[in-house]
């Protein structure tokens, strides 16, 4: 990963006019702050190459203004804009779904402005990516370049926001966070009290809220969103719009230089592959992926939860002295044509989870290691998919079961479900992002005395291999493939990958690091655009991706899947009865199975790279 010294170095001083009034096409006024090169206490008169990031985070908070300050002493115009209805900028929020057109309108206002040279790049992370692929879906003219940080959705109903049917519980809590920081609350002192004493913990447990009943009353903008993301489990038009759904709009998508990135532990992990292998295929870009083994945005760590991959992790002073620097590269090599050498780089760059001790390191984290390699496509054109079935014994091989009968059946009590322990989380929900030893603690949400494992729990069904006599790398999309059947009308099936790590000293249960996972609501498993509830006891076959995930499960290890009916609070708790989603009243017990015979052999499909 060597590239060149080449630089935009820091010449300029920094000029800064606040809350420009930008107008949109409905007549709405978005608040912008641009920053412009300046020498002598004057603004440069001439056009400069522009950064634009769009934010419902408050322009002028965080870093957002050292960020601008830093790309603006180096020869750029930096525009940071509040979303529409936050902060200063007028208008009503409604999350996700103005972010297209307001920023289509955005890029070409900067185009008419004469200290741009008509060229446009965008960064942001999260929601800051999320703007700008809802304007790339758009297409327009002027936008040249992004950089595109964990997020941009490529669907968000099938994933980030509702999950093959489920809900992502982190929508609410991100709600609750945000709407402390809203206008209602800025301007009104008893509705700011009012919110101040609103928890997670409580409002978790009262669940699905109802309108003008939940902790969000005061905030109808935020109630109104979070109430008819929770209730649309159907695959509609609401779901298909360009700010929600960018694989519908891949034709028409911005054909210009773009990088998408983000961590194996992040929200958007899905996403970033989805986005990277559809617009690759159809575009002269180039389009770019780099994937890290990270959390959401925490790309300058070499840690994810409990586990640490080592000191080339992060990406300071391992690809770029900085996140900054990496991000002057980018915009020095697409904006301003200098050799920066990162332009002769392969497509992808990803980290390989794996290869460590598996010991304790000094800041009490599992070392498991890891490396940087570049790649080609997506997926791996040497990947060999493999299906490893589940068998009665609780073993997971590639040989298909031999009896016509086998299944394993368990109570699913949505009154008590399994803890998310880790995982790809982002927006403020109190379940803990990355990977952890799979054994519940008091310090994770749900969690119950005596604190075992959660494979000791009745309702997590533990399928794994013989210890491995040699390295298996696994790099790729994931695919279960499950018979089930149920006492219920409808109900959930959820899959984790498990890389067991073996016992030593420090970990002397060994260490069960997860590693992927997902969730399928079984009434759309024939069809996202309506449901079908089950017959009870009919077996039906289920079949959905967990997110990608790259890992070396060492020759010692094992390669584990919990197939279970609940990951909570990470995704939303099905009542097993049919209801509508999230508006039920009631709740009842499920007997859930899941088969695993000759009849009906219930398998994962690993992606398998061989040894180079």
């Amino acid at each position: 990963m060597q590239y060149s010294n080449v630089r935009s170095e820091p010449s300029y001083e920094v000029e800064v006019e606040k809350d420009v009034m930008m107008e949109m096409r409905d007549g709405k006024r978005l608040a912008t702050d641009i920053y412009r090169p300046a020498l002598n206490g004057q603004a440069i008169n001439r056009p400069f190459p522009v950064l634009l990031q769009r934010t419902p985070y408050n322009k002028e908070g965080g870093r957002m203004p050292e960020e601008a300050r830093y790309f603006c002493e180096r020869g750029y115009v930096v525009v940071l804009q509040d979303n529409r209805g936050r902060y200063k900028s007028e208008g009503y929020f409604h999350k996700y779904v103005s972010d297209a057109n307001d920023g289509y309108d955005c890029v070409q206002w900067i185009a008419q402005q004469p200290w741009s040279n008509g060229t446009t790049g965008t960064f942001g992370t999260s929601y800051g990516a999320h703007t700008q692929g809802a304007m790339a879906a758009m297409n327009p003219p002027n936008l040249s370049t992004m950089v595109v940080d964990c997020g941009a959705f490529s669907n968000a109903y099938m994933s980030s926001t509702r999950h093959n049917g489920a809900y992502e519980l982190r929508q609410i809590a991100w709600a609750i966070n945000q709407a402390k920081l809203s206008k209602e609350a800025a301007e009104d002192p008893v509705v700011a009290k009012y919110l101040a004493g609103v928890t997670q913990e409580e409002w978790l447990q009262r669940l699905p809220w109802r309108k003008g009943h939940s902790p969000l009353k005061w905030t109808p903008d935020y109630e109104d969103y979070i109430l008819e993301q929770w209730s649309r489990g159907d695959y509609d038009e609401y779901w298909k719009q360009p700010g929600l759904a960018g694989e519908l709009f891949y034709e028409q998508w911005s054909d210009i230089p773009q990088l998408h990135m983000g961590g194996w532990y992040d929200s958007y992990t899905r996403t970033t592959f989805e986005n990277f292998a559809g617009l690759s295929k159809i575009k002269k870009g180039p389009v770019r992926l780099l994937m890290g083994p990270w959390t959401h945005g925490r790309r300058s760590v070499t840690f994810a939860g409990d586990v640490d991959f080592g000191p080339i992790a992060s990406v300071d002073g391992n690809l770029a002295e900085d996140w900054n620097d990496f991000r002057t590269m980018w915009f020095d090599t697409w904006l301003k044509g200098l050799q920066t050498g990162l332009d002769e780089q392969p497509p992808m760059l990803l980290f390989i989870m794996g290869g460590g001790d598996g010991r304790r390191n000094a800041d009490g984290r599992m070392s498991h290691g890891g490396q940087w390699r570049y790649e080609h496509e997506w997926p791996l054109a040497r990947t060999k998919f493999t299906p490893y079935y589940l068998h009665g014994d609780g073993s997971f091989s590639p040989e298909t079961p031999s009896g016509a009968n086998g299944h394993t059946t368990y109570h699913f009590d949505p009154n008590n479900p399994a803890p998310t322990m880790g995982g790809a989380l982002s927006g403020g929900i109190i379940a803990q992002a990355g990977a952890f030893h799979q054994q519940e603690r008091p310090d994770f949400y749900g969690c119950k005395p005596p604190y075992l494992p959660l494979s000791a729990r009745a309702d997590v069904c533990v399928f794994q291999t013989p210890v491995l006599a040699e390295d298996v790398e696994v790099t790729g999309t994931v695919i279960v493939n499950l018979w089930i059947s149920s006492s219920a009308l409808d109900t959930d099936f959820t899959a984790k990958l498990i890389d067991v790590c073996p016992p030593n000293v420090d970990y002397p249960d060994g260490f069960h690091m997860n590693l992927t996972d997902s969730i399928m609501r079984v009434r759309y498993r024939n069809s996202w655009e309506k449901a079908e509830l089950m017959k009870p006891g009919e077996v039906c076959k289920i079949s959905f991706p967990l997110y990608p995930t790259g890992n070396l499960f060492k020759r010692g290890h094992r390669i584990r899947v919990d197939i279970s009916s609940s990951n909570f609070p990470r995704f939303d708790v099905n009542p097993n009865t049919g209801d509508p989603l999230g508006q039920e009243r009631r709740r009842i017990v499920a007997e859930n199975t899941v088969h695993h015979s000759s009849r009906y052999p219930s398998h994962v499909v690993l992606p398998i790279v061989p040894a180079r």
